[in-house]
């Protein structure tokens, strides 16, 4: 059904026992949603077999607060990105502006694939660790990283 790579039995509570109408189908049921505020629900959200309870597709997660964009920094974490959001911050004595920085953990569901150098959208959700409190919407690949290996 899913891949199971947890030690706990990983599936939807929704539809675990429900009986399929009509003729037979071989296809398990999968159950999702749409997160609102313009973010469309990818295809592998709704296609794949993966279970993510933090998925805002297909888990128990609603998205609402602030919604940031940032660049992707770290994939190291599993599930886990780090994001850094760039930011000017004025100091009046000098009548200029200085560079700062927030770094900012999400978790990234399995229907997403993000590598360093990303942009991505991450809308807020309630707390799902103790540093993670946003979630991954939407990814905008980076397109000097493409084009680098083009003659590959």
């Amino acid at each position: 059904m899913a891949e199971q790579i947890e030690k706990a039995f990983q599936k939807q509570h929704l539809f675990q026992n429900a009986k399929a109408r009509g003729g037979k189908t071989t296809k398990a049921k999968r159950w999702y949603k749409d997160v609102g505020l313009g973010f469309k629900t990818p295809p592998e959200a709704i296609h794949d077999t993966y279970i993510d309870k933090k998925c805002p597709f297909t888990g128990n997660i609603s998205i609402r607060g602030r919604i940031l964009t940032g660049k992707v920094i770290s994939t190291k974490m599993t599930r886990t990105i780090i994001i850094r959001r760039d930011y000017l911050h004025y100091v009046p004595k000098y009548n200029r502006y200085e560079k700062r920085h927030k770094n900012l953990a999400a978790h990234v569901s399995p229907a997403f694939r993000v590598e360093v150098g990303d942009t991505v959208t991450v809308g807020q959700c309630r707390p799902l660790s103790k540093t993670v409190r946003f979630n991954v919407l939407r990814v905008m690949k980076n397109k000097a990283a493409a084009k680098a290996f083009g003659k590959f």
